[in-house]
């Protein structure tokens, strides 16, 4: 009997080898051609399961927004239980943390993320995943501000709108720093600016 395939789980793989090229020699090198041989699949197969190369990558970089989505949800569910041991500040310091290069797995999608971003300014057809992602990022930080301002963490004269700018460009630029310059800009690093930044934030000392 011929071999059935599951087409979601087929479109998977070749998504993860679309992420997988893109890692390993950047995204303009994830060619239909390219992509086929590293899903050990025929061209014509991955022509199959998308019309071009505008709809594969655009399926890529929906896997790669929904895996860094489910990684952060998980983290803020066990962050926000009201049975974890840290205090409302640390909690509050780990869930952005989340979203920083902190280690190999985190700055290669965050490396990956950057590539896509940069490729949507040029290709129309990713430009609207690209702002669904960072409008995800300023709602996590302006839910974020709003706790702790609700728990009395946050000055009360800050301006939250523009708090939550100033914080995701940080976390942006920290991003982007420790993706281009591993070397110069580390995990230590990364924690010391956010935990820095957000305790500029907090009410003055009684």
């Amino acid at each position: 009997m011929p071999k059935i395939v599951d087409p979601v789980e087929r479109r998977q793989a070749v998504a993860d080898a679309v992420l997988r090229v893109a890692a390993r020699e950047g995204l303009e090198h994830a060619s239909l051609r390219n992509v086929a041989e590293e899903a050990g699949l025929a061209i014509g197969s991955v022509r199959h399961y998308f019309a071009g190369s505008s709809e594969l990558m655009l399926f890529a970089m929906g896997e790669l927004a929904r895996r860094i989505d489910d990684r952060i949800r998980t983290h803020a569910r066990a962050l926000l239980d009201p049975a974890a041991g840290t205090d409302r500040h640390a909690r509050t310091r780990e869930l952005l943390a989340e979203v920083l290069p902190l280690d190999a797995e985190r700055r290669e999608e965050s490396a990956l993320w950057l590539s896509f971003v940069t490729a949507a300014r040029t290709r129309p057809e990713l430009r609207a995943r690209s702002a669904e992602m960072q409008a995800g990022l300023d709602e996590l930080v302006r839910h974020v501000l709003t706790e702790a301002r609700r728990a009395g963490g946050i000055a009360p004269g800050l301006d939250l709108a523009v708090e939550t700018r100033r914080l995701s460009a940080l976390l942006d630029g920290l991003t982007l720093q420790a993706v281009q310059h591993p070397d110069l800009v580390g995990p230590d690093d990364l924690r010391a600016a956010l935990a820095a930044h957000l305790d500029g934030l907090a009410p003055p000392a009684r």
